[in-house]
């Protein structure tokens, strides 16, 4: 997609005052997301239309394969409210991907991850499958941070049985920074790492940080993760 920002008439007057674009940008999606919904093969074929490759990213040592399917994936532990909508679309056609898998992992407020290293639970882990407009909704809080590592979500999305793709999705510094003065985050201090300094972060993270929206009870994250079928 051009790398320039879209005003929300640009993106109408690309696709001519479709349905779909204008339920989409009423409804305040970002002009990727609008593409994908009013777009399709005819827009790809056209020009109008380019969907974002999401960047292949490391899966990390804390991978639970068999996670269970579920929404909220909290287990009660504390933390800001984050509600994560990840779209999964695909990325030749623009076209949301139906009944994929996405599989999510993260440390929870004070760092730590369940079912590694001695801990117990399975809390921050979870599946939910896409709708039919690609998008799978998890509830579960802010990830803390630990030794090294930039504050992120692990995510992988798997169809018929094949993993489509494997990432990581990060957070604005700034929210970060605003979040992280509350309790629990507070207790443990200035983190270590920004996303700058992050490894991981360097080699195309840059293009899964999620979109936040503050809302009355925390925060919403939005994703649109453009992945190859083959």
């Amino acid at each position: 997609m051009d790398e320039r920002k879209l005003s929300r008439r640009t993106v109408l007057a690309l696709f001519g005052g479709s349905a779909a674009a204008i339920a989409a940008a009423r409804m305040g999606f970002g002009a990727d997301e609008v593409e994908a919904a009013a777009g399709g093969p005819a827009g790809v074929a056209s020009g109008a239309v380019s969907c974002l490759l999401t960047p292949e990213l490391t899966e990390g040592p804390f991978y639970v394969p068999r996670e269970k399917l579920r929404r909220n994936i909290t287990e009660g532990r504390p933390g800001m409210p984050l509600t994560l909508r990840a779209k999964v679309v695909d990325a030749s056609t623009c076209k949301p991907i139906k009944n994929a898998a996405v599989d999510i992992w993260h440390c929870d407020a004070l760092g730590v991850y369940s079912g590694v290293q001695g801990n117990s639970g399975t809390f921050m882990r979870g599946i939910q499958r896409t709708n039919a407009s690609g998008l799978a909704l998890f509830k579960t809080v802010y990830p803390g941070w630990y030794q090294g590592r930039t504050v992120h979500i692990h995510v992988k999305v798997h169809l018929g049985g094949n993993v489509l793709h494997t990432g990581q999705l990060f957070f604005p510094d700034r929210i970060t920074d605003a979040v992280y003065k509350r309790l629990p985050y507070g207790r443990r201090g200035a983190r270590t790492t920004r996303n700058a300094a992050d490894a991981i972060y360097r080699n195309g993270g840059s293009k899964s940080v999620v979109k936040l929206d503050k809302i009355a009870s925390g925060y919403v994250a939005a994703i649109t993760m453009g992945v190859h079928l083959s």
